[in-house]
C-alpha cells in the first residue's frame, strides 16, 4: 500500500471512528486514563524541541538513512515510553528517527536496536518491557520479533507495532496478536497497535480514534 493509499485509508477510517474519540464510551479507568492522557495528549513535553532540532542536524550526515515517520507518532512513543517507564526499549525495524524520541523519554533505560532478526540480541535474563515493532512491508519479521518478544514479556511489558491497519497480512496479523494467550489488553490506533501484557487485568480489546 503507498503512502497516499494509506492517508486516504486512514482518513476513512477515522471517520468510521468517531464514536471511539477521546475515550467516549470507555468505562475503564486504565484505558481511559491511557486515551486522554497519553495517545491524545496534547501539551508540549519538555524534550520535543531539542529532539526535532537533533534529528534535523543528524539527517544532514549523508551516510544516514532515515525512513519517514510523522511527527505525531514519534512524539506518542515518547509519551508511551515515559507512561511505561521501561528498564528496556527494543527497537526492531528499518532505521528511524524514533529512535531518538524513544531514547531520549528514558535515559536511564537500556537501548537495543535491530533491522534484522539475527541482529536482535537480547541478555538471557534480560525482559523486553518495551517494543517498538515497525516495518510491516515485512509481516514475516514482525510475526518472529513479535513471538520471541513475547516469551520475553513480563506484566508491565508494552509492545507498539506499526501498521496493523495498512495491509491484509497485517491486519491479519494483529488478530492473532490480540488473540495470541500471553496477551492481555490491546489498542487498535489503526497506524499503530498497543499491546500490553498484565494478565491480572481483564482481556479487552479498544479501537481509537487516532
Amino acid at each position: 500500500m503507498s503512502s497516499i493509499s494509506i492517508a486516504l485509508h486512514h482518513g476513512l477510517k477515522r471517520l468510521c471512528r468517531l464514536p471511539h474519540n477521546g475515550g467516549c464510551g470507555v468505562h475503564s479507568p486504565f484505558a481511559f486514563n491511557l486515551i486522554t492522557q497519553v495517545i491524545h495528549q496534547s501539551l508540549p513535553y519538555y524534550g520535543y524541541g531539542e529532539l526535532a532540532a537533533k534529528e534535523k542536524e543528524l539527517a544532514r550526515q549523508k551516510e544516514r538513512s532515515w525512513r519517514y515517520e510523522p511527527v505525531r507518532r514519534k512524539r506518542l512513543l515518547f509519551r508511551l515510553v515515559n507512561y511505561a517507564q521501561p528498564a528496556w526499549v527494543v527497537d526492531a525495524g528499518r532505521p528511524a528517527a524514533s529512535a531518538l524520541y524513544l531514547q531520549a523519554a528514558k535515559a536511564q533505560a537500556g537501548y537495543t536496536a535491530a533491522a534484522r532478526l539475527d541482529e536482535l540480541f537480547l541478555e538471557a535474563d534480560t525482559p523486553v518491557d518495551f517494543l517498538y515493532l515497525h516495518d510491516y512491508r515485512r509481516p514475516d519479521f514482525v510475526e518472529q520479533v513479535f513471538d520471541l518478544c513475547a516469551d520475553r514479556s513480563c506484566e508491565r511489558s508494552l509492545f507498539v507495532v506499526e501498521g496493523i491497519g495498512y495491509t491484509p497480512a497485517m491486519r491479519a496479523l494483529w488478530r492473532r496478536m490480540q488473540q495470541d494467550r500471553r496477551t492481555g489488553i490491546t489498542f487498535d490506533l489503526f497506524e499503530l497497535g498497543l499491546i500490553f501484557f498484565d494478565g491480572a487485568r481483564i482481556k479487552q480489546h479498544y479501537l481509537v480514534n487516532y
